[in-house]
């Protein structure tokens, strides 16, 4: 159960106000299932955020060390170097934490063993991808092998470690190019804004080094595009899905979606 105040909905803080955190924020202050939209962290809060006022009641604006006090659960949607900042007070303080950066949660496992201790909570939804409940479903048997090929319009990966570090140049690709092979932790890390759903379901699955990742360059697509394939001992199956990017090209518009709905069905 969520803390929460006599007469209130549980409060929640949203970390971050990108394309994902603004559709969140959104949706919490029009209403969602008695939840407040009580803060709000931004990385210039000197600068001015019109579309906050455009909402019906202006949520705090805080620094990310004052977010816990104000919030019953936090919803992070910042860059992945900030995950720690934002997940570790409030579990440690056995509130929730709903994580989009899944694959910074790889590398701050101990998170995981923070928020158990306290009787706190890592949640993270289904994101861009399908059929996590089957993934997990066959983890309770024994999974063989998953793999998930990820194909994106070049400029969605932009700016990537593993691009930089490659010196792989995007803008000059006329074809289809497979840029990344291994596994999805490795992916994540050089990924670390493109793949967080190859981190989702490695969690969901069989983990994150043995969950195999390939990652095509592709001028000829418009959408962020995965197709997964698992081979388990209960169930073969496949599954595929073309997201819509959002302002951000990096991120699928489905991805808020898939926060509002987890969010709704608490």
């Amino acid at each position: 159960m969520l803390a929460g105040v006599h007469n209130r909905g549980p409060r929640v803080a949203v970390a971050g106000l990108g394309a994902i955190g603004l559709k969140v924020a959104q949706a919490l202050d029009q209403g969602l299932g008695g939840l407040a939209l009580a803060a709000i962290a931004v990385g210039d809060r000197a600068k001015p955020r019109p579309e906050l006022d455009r909402l019906a009641r202006r949520p705090a604006v805080l620094p990310l060390a004052e977010l816990e006090p104000a919030a019953d659960m936090v919803i992070e949607c910042a860059p992945p170097a900030l995950l720690r900042a934002i997940v570790e007070p409030f579990v440690a303080r056995g509130k929730m934490a709903v994580v989009l950066s899944c694959g910074a949660l790889l590398d701050n496992w101990d998170l995981v063993d923070i928020a158990k201790r306290n009787g706190g909570q890592i949640a993270v939804p289904t994101g861009a991808l399908i059929g996590l409940d089957a993934v997990t479903a066959a983890a309770e048997g024994d999974i063989r092998s998953v793999r998930m090929v990820t194909r994106k319009p070049p400029r969605g990966l932009l700016g990537a470690p593993y691009v930089l570090a490659q010196g792989i140049d995007l803008a000059g690709l006329r074809e289809p190019t497979r840029i990344f092979k291994g596994s999805a932790r490795d992916g994540a890390k050089g990924f670390p804004a493109n793949v967080n759903v190859a981190a989702a379901l490695s969690l969901a699955g069989v983990g994150p080094d043995r969950t195999l990742l390939e990652i095509w360059a592709d001028p000829s697509v418009d959408r962020n595009m995965h197709h997964i394939e698992v081979e388990a001992d209960s169930a073969r199956f496949s599954m595929s899905i073309a997201n819509v990017p959002s302002e951000n090209p990096r991120t699928g518009r489905i991805t808020a979606l898939s926060v509002i709905a987890f969010l709704r069905k608490l």
